[in-house]
């Protein structure tokens, strides 16, 4: 081993570490004062209802951990967006499950907390998985009720997804283990089958405050809306638990009758390990930006048998194409490569950059895979596309257009990891959010932008300074600089893994190593759903 890779082994340890850290303080939800009286209720936290749900907690993955860091902080915050949502199997059945956490703000939804719901719903819809719903929430945070109540994927899109989902066949199954109020009462009732839990969970259109105010009616919780009468009494629920324990159990009970599921047909062959040692990634991947490596060095710490199979290898050489397996699966890879390369022409291109070929390459590769009905993975670390007369001139706008539509119009599931940059069109090129991946995950190195932090200060600053001297001001040395810090500063906040992922915009920040997992339990999920749908271009063929 090297210096240079002993420098970025401990760059990139150092970042998983602080990774570590703040998923460790989010598993506390509220606090841990919170977590006692919880359990002083005699209830699980909604940590625990899943890891008792799931057959190995550990074999599962969670989606959006982060969502809400550092949002809310004049609400008290919102960790993890007050719920937790994990991918995983029960009674080998794989499940989508999403639990209220109630120990933040007695699992109040705030906006974020509907967009994360709205995932997980989505999630289960393209893969046609079951999901479980673990209620314990407070309803709407009424002080951002503006923010959360209305629009298309506000807290109505979550009912709205309860009856196509009905209508498409997929299972949804709901225990009511605490706090059910309001509209939130119709999430559970409109799940197949609903659970109640004995003396903690209720479920009710208006509480009893609300009931005394609206009509005088004077009637506590328990009566209202509590398990003895909607178990006993208006049948609203199936199934009264004694807690959380047993009626856990009894939806591991109704999981394990369920039928086979028809499927896509993904081709698998017996897993293997890759045969170079995976954690040599950590000292392979630069901790400058600006530094070059070879993305080949990656794929083959991510792929069986370190086996990549390359398409057209000798052309678009800043874009890797080919065939490989992720345990067992197999996979089309479509990766930006770091390293500047040189072309047959004698011409040198900028790694880490789209070019007219790179990006025609990818499109028929895309097609390919279209065709043979294998799932997509793209490996993001991608500046943008090519600019200046030359590539204009060469059609990149054509070229990328395509390559555009091709990711677009793909019907096989798509899997995106951001490694490294993930700059402006080429976010969209390399199938960002926008772009349907079925899981868009990204590791501690990642940054999302329309440009760098340094790129954008520097455009910004020129304003600035244009504005200033229409102004008939002048802007000094000291001045300019300060100034270009500040912008910079605020800038590359918002480009961090950590922005985007408190927000959504990725499913998770996770561990190099755990890559193969994601793609793995990602395809596996996706093998649910039968393609119903022909690849199809339109008038952009290639």
């Amino acid at each position: 081993m090297n210096l240079k890779f002993n420098k970025n082994e401990d760059h990139n340890t150092l970042q998983l570490a602080q990774l570590k850290k703040r998923l460790a303080q989010v598993k506390l939800g509220g606090g841990k004062p919170r977590i006692e009286k919880q359990h002083a209720q005699g209830k699980l936290t909604a940590r625990e209802r899943i890891a008792h749900l799931l057959d190995s907690d550990e074999d599962s993955i969670e989606i959006g951990a982060l969502v809400g860091e550092g949002m809310y902080e004049e609400h008290g915050g919102c960790p993890s967006g007050g719920v937790v949502v994990k991918m995983g199997h029960v009674k080998g059945k794989l499940c989508v499950v999403v639990a209220n956490d109630a120990t933040v703000k007695a699992g109040a939804w705030f906006p974020i907390t509907a967009k994360k719901n709205l995932r997980a719903q989505e999630i289960a819809i393209e893969n046609r998985l079951p999901i479980i719903y673990l209620v314990d929430s407070a309803g709407v945070y009424l002080p951002m009720q503006d923010e959360i109540f209305p629009d298309k994927e506000h807290f109505g899109r979550i009912f709205r997804n309860n009856a196509i989902m009905s209508s498409m066949g997929i299972t949804q199954i709901a225990a009511i283990m605490g706090s059910c109020v309001a509209g939130g009462a119709y999430l559970p009732i409109m799940s197949d089958e609903a659970i109640i839990v004995d003396k903690t969970g209720s479920i009710f259109l208006a509480g009893s405050y609300l009931v005394k105010a609206a009509i005088g009616e004077e009637v506590d919780n328990e009566t209202l809306g509590g398990a003895t009468t909607h178990s006993e009494i208006s049948g609203v629920t199936d199934y009264k638990a004694k807690d959380d324990k047993d009626a856990l159990d009894k939806i591991k009970n109704i999981i394990d009758k369920i039928g086979d599921f028809d499927t896509a047909g993904f081709n698998r062959d017996k897993p293997q390990k890759p045969k170079e040692r995976i954690a040599d990634i950590y000292g392979i991947l630069p901790g400058s930006r600006t530094e070059q490596y070879d993305m080949r060095e990656i794929i083959k710490r991510l792929v069986d048998g370190s086996d990549f199979e390359e398409y057209k290898k000798g052309y678009g050489k800043t874009l890797l194409t080919g065939y490989a397996r992720i345990d067992g699966w197999a996979v089309g890879i479509v990766a930006n490569q770091r390293k500047v390369v040189k072309t047959k022409k004698g011409e040198m291109q900028f790694g880490g950059v789209i070019y007219s070929d790179s990006a025609d390459k990818a499109t028929r590769f895309i097609a390919n895979c279209n065709q043979k009905k294998i799932p997509l993975v793209f490996l993001q670390d991608v500046t943008g596309f090519m600019v200046g007369s030359k590539s204009e001139q060469g059609g990149i706008i054509k070229d990328g257009a395509k390559m555009v539509n091709a990711v677009s119009n793909s019907v096989v599931p798509k899997f995106t990891i951001i490694i490294g940059n993930s700059y402006g069109a080429g976010n969209y090129a390399m199938c960002g959010k926008a772009y349907d991946p079925r899981l868009i995950a990204a590791w501690p190195s990642a940054e999302l932008a329309v440009m760098s932090g340094n790129s954008a200060a520097k455009v910004l600053l020129q304003i600035e300074k244009a504005s200033l001297k229409k102004k008939g001001k002048t802007i000094t040395k000291a001045k300019e600089e300060a100034l270009f810090n500040k912008i910079k500063e605020r800038y590359d906040d918002q480009v961090s893994p950590y922005y985007a992922a408190a927000r959504l915009w990725t499913d998770a920040i996770i561990d190099p190593l755990e890559t193969r997992k994601w793609i793995a339990m990602g395809i596996e999920a996706a093998n649910h759903a039968p393609i119903d749908k022909r690849f199809n271009m339109g008038v952009l063929q290639v």
